[in-house]
């Protein structure tokens, strides 16, 4: 028997995102179930038994699809910040969201003690223009408070119709009162890619997200960048910070497009046999030209599989800050219709050097932080997932908390500015070019 699954790396602790994506469908033998231990069918009997109580004796008549859905939240988010289940539509909200359009507010978004916290705003949407910031916590919806719903709830909450309002209630650090923001809701099309050119001979790619179209149009802006500007390009700028992550294949793909060979990633879940690898296949995008990674706090889960692929095989300089580290991959399995689907943590990943990112993160070749305004000191880090209740455990040390903050002005721009300084050579760095022979193994 084959059960059709999906993988996918969800953006920084999105439980469940406004920009939640999901992959291509791969085939998976399904295990045989394996018969519960007696003392399970007694807890099951438990359940059962308060299930009754609840239906039978609540001041109010209660609906029992209701009570199973909460019962079901209740055992997946006690797992880990990533593990959830999503009703009928909520999965197929999700499946129309990773095409990367849809209708919506445009934020990232988690739940933290309760209530909806930013992850951060995506450019050039409804929630950005108003003036949603990263770590801003939203208490109310039209007056209605968020405490008490789970994030599915209140995310379904934040959508509807187009050209329709929604009023949000935030607390922001730095502030004493909350902070109203009146947003009108429109369709969302997310820019995964965006790209132009530094100063002539510089080509800045920066990646928003990975979603299906991401790998195909960071082709795009690459034969573009270089048809107009040729031999010029004295290489390339990968920004990759404050993306939440996306596609596990569209991760690979992106790294696949700057290595000739070799690892990109692997998965390792509970049982030995589970593992898989993936590796690169011949055909540089950009021809060998030297590339240097941005990373920060903000970049998470498929983020750090590309900078850690790069980073390990010395194809890439990674600069910025340490990422957000996000190393776990959440399986979206169907559970037939009507019956919506199961968002599962199932696995680990690792870069090709054997690196656990998870609770850890990616910490750059060369750090770069930023100078910050007085205005948003104090609030430009993020925790990371080290600080997330229920996260899985890091091996060895864990590590949490780094500046995610990126200057509105390129000139402001510390990490950007070193980065285009040691690609034309006015700067030096042992870390730039990296050396391929060191690569690890």
């Amino acid at each position: 028997m084959m059960r059709k699954i999906s993988l996918l790396l969800l953006g920084a602790a999105a439980g469940a995102a406004m920009t939640i994506a999901v992959s291509q469908p791969q085939l998976i033998t399904a295990r045989p179930a394996k018969a519960a231990p007696a003392d399970t069918y007694k807890q099951l009997n438990l359940f059962g038994d308060v299930f009754e109580r609840v239906r039978a004796d609540y001041v109010e008549k209660p609906e029992d699809s209701k009570l199973v859905e909460s019962a079901i939240n209740g055992m997946l988010s006690g797992l880990d910040p990533h593990s959830s289940y999503m009703d009928a539509k909520s999965f197929k909200d999700m499946q129309i969201q990773t095409r990367g359009e849809f209708g919506g507010l445009g934020i990232e978004v988690t739940m933290e003690d309760g209530l909806v916290k930013v992850i951060a705003p995506i450019d050039d949407t409804p929630a950005a223009k108003a003036g949603v910031m990263a770590n801003d916590v939203i208490t109310h919806l039209d007056d209605e408070q968020i405490q008490g719903l789970t994030l599915n709830q209140a995310v379904e909450k934040m959508r509807g119709p187009v050209n329709t309002k929604i009023r949000l209630k935030v607390m922001r650090k730095g502030q004493d009162k909350p902070v109203e923001i009146v947003i009108t809701r429109d369709v969302i099309r997310v820019r995964a890619v965006r790209s132009r050119i530094e100063g002539e001979d510089i080509g800045y790619v920066r990646i928003t997200q990975f979603n299906e179209q991401t790998n195909e149009n960071l082709k795009k802006a690459i034969n573009e960048l270089a048809a107009q500007h040729g031999d010029k390009l004295k290489g390339f700028v990968l920004d990759l910070r404050n993306n939440p992550g996306g596609l596990l294949d569209q991760a690979i793909s992106v790294s696949d497009s700057f290595l000739e060979k070799g690892e990109i990633v692997s998965t390792r879940g509970r049982n030995a046999e589970e593992t898989q690898r993936f590796n690169a296949r011949p055909g540089d995008i950009i021809k060998n030209k030297p590339v240097i990674v941005l990373i920060n706090g903000g970049s998470a889960s498929a983020s750090e599989i590309v900078a850690g692929a790069l980073q390990d095989h010395k194809r890439a300089t990674v600069i910025g800050t340490r990422s957000f580290g996000k190393g776990s991959v959440q399986t979206i399995i169907p559970l037939g219709s009507g019956n919506g689907a199961l968002r599962l943590t199932t696995a680990r990943y690792f870069t090709p050097g054997g690196r656990s990112i998870q609770a850890k993160g990616i910490v750059p070749d060369i750090e770069v932080l930023q100078e910050i305004p007085d205005e948003l000191k104090g609030r430009a880090d993020t925790k990371g997932e080290a600080s997330l209740r229920g996260h899985l455990k890091a091996e060895g040390q864990e590590e949490t908390g780094s500046q995610s903050y990126v200057p509105p002005d390129t000139k402001n721009d510390k990490a950007l500015q070193s980065a285009l300084e040691l690609l034309r050579g006015t700067k030096q760095h042992s870390a730039f070019p990296p050396n391929p022979k060191s690569v690890a193994n």
